[in-house]
């Protein structure tokens, strides 16, 4: 018997050994790569008008490209990371910064978190208003406060301290979800006004993954919440492990669904704990994380997921979500349907 504890010991020994160096990067400089979303939901073309399709592309594309120009002049992950975040915050096209959807009092309420993978540095804020870009905001908390999650008025004064720039309500409030908010209030269904008006249901948020020169792994993710929320719901973007999170011994992760499933299942965290600990490849993670363990328990959604070698994963169990990415061999891939 004390053998065979020995011999179990062992095995798994060499399987957490080998999932942590199926995951370590070549020795000479690391790969760059990057891959950012946008949100992940009923997206059809038959919703998509010619002209809005475009501008989704083109920011999709200015974004990606952003972040790595970033990383081609050696710039960190992190850096790499808030560039591409912040120019979709200031994309009304998008659930996050100036395209936030509204709560049910017509406000704008935002939530991001961003983390570094060679320290596991962590950084979030919530329910915040009027930050133009709540991923800096984030950023701040991770690099000048000892806490990872800051919420709401608090939050918001530790902003304006670190001289965030903040923009007025108005700012925010574009006519689209003004009257998106309208439709839903009218008595149509959270689901069916988003889905007819936003073509992506409720689940729009924007995120990024990034791998540096040097082999470091970053991620951050930002959004409004879901329109017409209230009692300060919160969901799944902020959350270090269920929204975001990032390791250099296994992966980089963003997500985009619906939160309260994505909490539960811890999703982030869920796929790179199966490639730390499992010995799972990147693809084999993610894919049984989002169509495995979401899927069977009903939680829509998707996620953008990057490893210490280079490789992307973007899985998601939802018609369409919007995503881009810039592979370790400057390949650039730019789509919003799940048949692209």
């Amino acid at each position: 018997m004390h053998y065979l504890i020995q011999v179990l010991a062992f095995g798994l020994l060499m399987t957490s050994s080998a999932a942590v160096g199926q995951t370590e990067p070549a020795s000479g400089p690391s790969p760059i790569a990057i891959a950012i979303h946008g949100g992940a939901g009923t997206i059809s073309r038959e919703s998509m008008t010619e002209e809005r399709e475009r501008a989704i592309r083109g920011v999709l594309e200015k974004a990606v490209r952003g972040g790595y120009d970033v990383l081609q002049h050696d710039g960190a992950a992190i850096d790499a990371v808030t560039a591409a975040i912040t120019i979709m915050e200031d994309a009304p096209e998008f659930n996050a910064g100036r395209g936030a959807v509204l709560t049910s009092e017509s406000r704008v309420e935002m939530d991001a978190s961003i983390m570094t993978g060679q320290d596991l540095g962590a950084g979030a804020i919530a329910s915040v208003r009027g930050v133009r870009h709540p991923i800096l905001a984030a950023r701040a908390v991770l690099e000048h406060s000892p806490h990872v999650m800051l919420v709401g008025e608090g939050a918001e004064a530790f902003a304006r301290g670190q001289e965030l720039e903040f923009m007025p309500e108005s700012w925010f409030q574009t006519e689209f979800r003004v009257e998106q908010l309208r439709r839903i209030q009218a008595g149509e269904g959270e689901r069916a006004a988003a889905d007819a008006a936003d073509g992506d249901e409720w689940f729009s948020t924007v995120g990024t993954v990034a791998l540096d020169r040097t082999g470091n792994l970053a991620a951050g993710t930002s959004t409004g919440g879901t329109a017409n929320k209230r009692f300060g719901r919160v969901g799944d973007s902020p959350i270090i492990g269920a929204g975001t999170y990032a390791d250099n011994r296994s992966c980089a992760v963003s997500a985009t669904g619906h939160g309260e499933y994505f909490i539960r299942h811890v999703v982030a965290y869920n796929i790179c704990a199966r490639m730390r600990h499992a010995g799972a490849t990147l693809a084999q993670s993610a894919n049984a994380v989002v169509n495995g363990v979401l899927a069977g328990d009903g939680g829509d959604g998707g996620v953008i997921a990057l490893d210490a070698r280079g490789n992307i994963a973007m899985p998601f169990n939802t018609p369409g979500m919007y995503r881009a990415s810039i592979d370790r061999n400057g390949t650039l891939e730019v789509k919003i349907y799940g048949d692209e």
